[in-house]
């Protein structure tokens, strides 16, 4: 039986743990902070118990064992193992206001006291861009998730999702958003939409969103509508094997429109049954799922 690894990496913070728990009501064996010293070893003994499922949290605790996590996954793939790694990233000021919310302490600061005295968020900030740049080489290659603005509760669906995706195809991650609100980070493509018709400014609509049948209707009448639909699938029928063949495992196209509840909705719905035919493809709409 091969084994499947889940490597969950990302920012302090984060979410991790809500990740991890996740993965743990989805049937698999979990691990938190393992040192990466210790990930062939422990995979060996796994496999020696018929493990099947596998999944570990690493971060920048390991500190100066960090450089060693990439060509470990490396030599996994190569000897077999079904590898998947998510990485869960957030913005500095979301992270800020997490730590001064729990006044817990950063792993790479060393001084204590309050998180939101104006010497200490200084020092949190530094720590917080220094982890950035430790963690980057496990960012590369990893499914991004932005967890800034999204719950717990999202958060693990958004992790159960993924992880049930066909892992021998291209992973295609439609997500709606409203700019007002920040462009996420886990977007590889991000495509503006705020200069379509807009459906808030019919009263009949205005409480509705995209899924719905009366908003669906009343875009489709909008030329301007279906030109973006065209010009966003053009691209992405134009560069998707490609990106297949440099061996992407997920790629996370952004709509964005004023309120992220109308145009960027309807566009990710339509995108997402257009390709789902081809590739395995989500949906998400960041604003819609945290109501």
């Amino acid at each position: 039986m091969n084994l499947e690894l889940v490597l969950i990496t990302g920012m302090s913070g984060s979410g991790k743990s809500v990740a991890l728990h996740a993965l743990e009501d989805a049937g698999y064996y979990c691990v938190d902070n393992l040192p990466p010293e210790l990930l062939s070893a422990f995979i060996d003994l796994q496999r020696q118990q018929s493990a099947s499922r596998v999944a570990i949290a690493m971060d920048v605790r390991s500190g100066v064992s960090l450089p060693l996590v990439p060509p470990q996954l490396d030599a996994l793939r190569k000897d077999g193992v079904s590898m998947r790694s998510l990485f869960l990233d957030s913005t500095t000021d979301a992270l800020v206001r997490r730590y001064s919310e729990t006044r817990r302490r950063h792993p790479l600061s060393r001084q204590e006291g309050r998180t939101d005295a104006p010497e200490q968020q200084r020092v949190l900030m530094q720590a917080i861009e220094l982890e950035r740049e430790l963690l980057s080489d496990l960012r590369d290659g990893a499914d991004v998730i932005d967890t800034s603005l999204i719950r717990p509760a999202q958060l693990q669906s958004y992790v159960k999702a993924l992880i049930a995706a066909p892992e021998s195809t291209l992973t295609l991650v439609f997500e709606s958003f409203a700019f007002k609100r920040g462009v996420p980070l886990d977007a590889d493509y991000v495509f503006d939409v705020r200069m379509l018709p807009n459906p808030h400014y019919v009263p009949a609509l205005r409480a509705l969103t995209g899924r719905d049948a009366a908003v669906v209707e009343w875009l489709r009448e909008h030329e301007d509508v279906g030109r973006m639909y065209n010009d966003i699938e053009h691209f992405l029928e134009r560069w998707l094997d490609v990106l297949a063949r440099d061996h992407r495992s997920y790629v996370t196209v952004a709509i964005g429109c004023t309120g992220g509840q109308h145009r960027s909705v309807f566009l990710v719905e339509q995108l997402a049954r257009g390709f789902g035919a081809r590739w395995a493809a989500l949906k998400r709409h960041r604003e819609l799922d945290a109501t």
